[in-house]
């Protein structure tokens, strides 16, 4: 049985990734040139040119941009790539094997590819207890947020066209494998009005994928408190955006937290609480 979870999880990450029938093209914008508005503009006007003639601007996509999770798929379930997911599940299934209390968290969603494959992994190992939160808030990110002067210039709002998906978007994207049941639920807002006061009781598996500084110190302050030892917090965006790893030492250094903090890929740390 084990045998079998096994396979079905590896087929699930490839699906969510879509690298088992991968796209053979991958949008020219990418996730640096969006931050750019000049770039963006500029873009606009020729992609809306071309799709007027029934042509996209596209180009060749790399087998290891969806290993490392180095784009903003076209219809992938996640973004975070093979390697992200394969810590995610390693991570899921030694609190399930060790019998550490609580739910699984990711803040911040996407298409929910983390949070379905979360799911899936509660589904192969026959796990009916555990719950599955989604905390998003389901419209893109929001503007800096005035309490944090380290993120005063974040541009991340300006991009909901490309990370506001909405709720019946995610929930579409969980029923198509099968995994949109009692089991999975839903926090839609800002973190700051939802986490607070959100109904999670003990977390095993703490997921950050906020970007912004807010995001990530609001997540952390709320629900790493609730984090059970032996449990896990996984920071997505650790290398890749300075705010978020600032946030992350910020906190760490304020509540005195010490376990090493261990590097998945280019992007992505995690430890293990004790």
């Amino acid at each position: 049985m084990e045998q079998a979870a096994r396979l079905y999880l590896d087929l699930l990450k490839k699906c969510l990734t879509r690298a088992v029938f991968p796209d053979s093209y991958r949008p020219v914008l990418t996730p640096g040139m969006q931050y750019n508005p000049l770039v963006r503009s500029v873009y606009s006007v020729f992609d809306r040119c071309l799709r007027a003639a029934g042509l996209v601007l596209m180009r060749p996509l790399e087998a290891s941009v969806r290993t490392d999770g180095k784009d903003w798929p076209k219809e992938a379930e996640t973004m975070i790539g093979l390697l992200r997911l394969q810590n995610l599940e390693d991570c899921v299934i030694e609190v399930l094997e060790q019998g550490v209390p609580g739910d699984l968290v990711e803040t911040g969603v996407w298409r929910g590819g983390a949070c379905i494959f979360m799911r899936g992994i509660l589904a192969a190992f026959g796990d009916r207890e555990r719950v599955v939160w989604a905390a998003d808030s389901f419209q893109g990110l929001p503007r800096p947020d005035e309490r944090y002067p380290q993120e005063r210039a974040d541009k991340h709002w300006q991009l909901a066209e490309v990370l506001g998906i909405s709720l019946a978007e995610v929930q579409a994207n969980f029923a198509r494998y099968g995994l949109l049941d009692g089991q999975v639920r839903f926090l839609e807002g800002w973190f700051k009005e939802t986490l607070p006061r959100a109904p999670i009781g003990r977390i095993a598996v703490l997921r950050l994928d906020g970007d912004m500084y807010s995001s990530t110190m609001d997540a952390l302050e709320h629900l790493y408190p609730k984090l059970s030892s032996a449990g896990f917090v996984i920071i997505d965006d650790y290398g890749a955006v300075p705010v978020c790893r600032q946030a992350v030492e910020d906190y760490r250094r304020q509540n005195g937290i010490t376990e090493p903090i261990v590097r998945i890929d280019w992007a992505g740390v995690f430890w293990k609480k004790r």
